[in-house]
């Protein structure tokens, strides 16, 4: 079958976002908010659309990483809350002008963002607190509680909306111990914030794997990235998920390489008999990395699993065909909803996360709705 496309395109299946939400939501109480996490372009796929659709679905907040991440979906069109998880303080001003919340995670930076609304005549704008509980990489101290609580409750520039930490393995089983040591330690710091600030209507504390493996840590939010587009950190749970990217490309040429010719740069492939090579429209610069290469990645072609050769090139890469009937034209899939980007990651030592997000814009982007 020849490929429709004839080129490199990124289907973004919606159907299959809407099955994982609801999936989602049916693990968590009807009473408890839910955050969508649609940072680093939607975790590959494309931020707007993905986040246009969840909207539509009634998600109760969005989530970024980054201010330039929240000022585009709010440009194009999205009026359900933004959270900035990592917010910079030279970023504060198109922040407040587009009314994107920050999460705060340390007191240089909830000194600077009160500083900053004081000097701007800006009063009770609402602020996430993040602290940490283990994953030591973002957030206040279990010793930053006084003085963050202290410098929030002698200010009338911030308004405590939420509380939130995070989880550092939740999909681990044999972290469990771990895991209900972090949600206590939560617990301990949520449970001293009503007598100050009173009642703090959004805590959260539970990504996928959180949602699905502790439903004590839900609290009042639950935040959702990875589970939403299709990949549940277990076998189990992947099941009753669908991928929502498919990565396809196209044969660009086909040729016979003999025995002892070489395959791609510093001749990592060299044939031990007559090999068949099929080149596609895919490399590195696309998302692809080098760790795919020398036979550790492949792609599949009418239905069979064609290995890399030699190295992943910055805009080719090239597989092994000898054993499949193919021509210019016919279509490749890297991953989709059968052959997932699970799959194609843990053969190569990587995870589904940094496929996803590793592709690269220049990849053609098509929404497919039904």
């Amino acid at each position: 079958m020849t490929n429709m496309y004839h080129e490199t395109v990124l289907e973004i299946h919606l159907p299959h976002l809407t099955h994982n939400f609801k999936y989602l939501k049916s693990k968590i109480s009807a009473e408890t908010k839910f955050m969508a996490v649609v940072k680093a372009a939607g975790y590959g796929s494309e931020a707007a659309p993905v986040a246009k659709h969840l909207q539509s679905l009634g998600v109760d907040y969005f989530a970024v990483a980054y201010t330039s991440e929240g000022v585009e979906l709010v440009q194009k069109g999205i009026t359900t809350p933004i959270l900035v998880l990592h917010p910079q303080p030279t970023h504060f001003k198109e922040l407040v002008t587009h009314r994107l919340i920050p999460s705060l995670y340390n007191l240089y930076v909830l000194k600077e963002f009160i500083q900053f609304c004081t000097s701007e005549g800006i009063t009770q704008y609402p602020v996430h607190l993040k602290f940490n509980t283990g994953l030591n990489r973002i957030g206040f101290s279990m010793d930053d509680i006084d003085a963050c609580y202290g410098l929030i409750r002698n200010t009338k520039a911030v308004i405590v909306e939420g509380i939130l930490s995070h989880l550092a393995a939740s999909e681990d089983l044999k972290e469990k111990e771990f895991t209900l040591g972090q949600i206590k330690s939560f617990q301990t710091i949520v449970s001293k914030a009503p007598s100050l600030f009173g009642t703090i209507p959004l805590v959260h504390q539970s990504n996928t794997s959180g949602i699905l493996n502790y439903p004590e840590a839900h609290f009042t939010m639950v935040r959702s990235g990875i589970g939403l587009y299709g990949f549940g950190n277990d076998v189990k749970f992947d099941k009753n998920l669908k991928p929502v990217t498919s990565l396809k490309s196209v044969i660009t040429q086909i040729n016979t390489i003999k025995k002892g010719e070489s395959v791609g740069y510093n001749r990592a492939f060299v044939a031990n008999k007559k090999t068949i090579s099929a080149t596609i429209a895919l490399g590195h610069a696309d998302g692809i990395g080098r760790i795919f290469g020398n036979q550790k990645g492949f792609v599949w072609i009418h239905g069979k699993k064609a290995p890399i050769l030699g190295n992943v090139c910055m805009d080719m890469l090239m597989v092994d065909v000898t054993a499949i009937l193919c021509s210019v034209g016919d279509e490749v899939i890297i991953f989709n909803a059968h052959h997932t980007a699970a799959s194609v990651a843990e053969i190569s030592g990587t995870i589904s996360y940094e496929l996803l997000t590793a592709i690269s814009p220049r990849v053609k982007r098509k929404i497919i709705n039904r």
